[in-house]
């Protein structure tokens, strides 16, 4: 349990209230950029599952959101039923735990749960970002069938 040490990158977590609050999301920033003042806003969002990280630039703040969505989706559920009024998130990033054909073409399903991630990302004004050049990792096989 706990984090890897990194010389040249600050940590942000939260510290558990219990034993059974330890965060399972927590952000590195390089310290090259310690200059635009990085903040863990735990007075926003205080929950294990989520990481909003603010930062200043030409006066202006702007936001960085972590979310580790469990199979639950409980942190997804949490934003969704919580009122934020926070504008300039300009990410909301990590793994959410959700398969849907929106943005995965081989897999034939759509979820509800993917309304709630839709309508949180709309919350704070954000969009789906796809790979503009999609790429597949080949095994040798793969390749040598190809060029057969």
């Amino acid at each position: 349990m706990g984090s890897g040490y990194y010389p040249n990158w600050t940590t942000f977590t939260r510290i558990p209230s219990n034993d059974k609050d330890f965060p399972r999301v927590l952000a590195y920033v390089n310290i090259h950029l310690s200059a635009l003042c990085f903040l863990l806003r735990k007075d926003i969002f205080n929950h294990r599952d989520i990481s909003l990280i603010s930062f200043s630039n030409n006066n202006t703040c702007f936001y960085i959101l972590n979310v580790y969505s469990d199979l639950s989706h409980t942190a997804l559920k949490y934003l969704k039923d919580t009122e934020a009024n926070i504008n300039n998130v300009v990410l909301m990033t990590d793994d959410f735990n959700i398969r849907d054909s929106l943005w995965d073409l081989s897999f034939p399903f759509h979820s509800s749960i993917s309304d709630d991630l839709i309508i949180v990302a709309d919350s704070f004004n954000l969009a789906l970002s796809s790979p503009i050049n999609s790429c597949q990792l080949n095994t040798p096989k793969q390749q040598e069938s190809r060029i057969l």
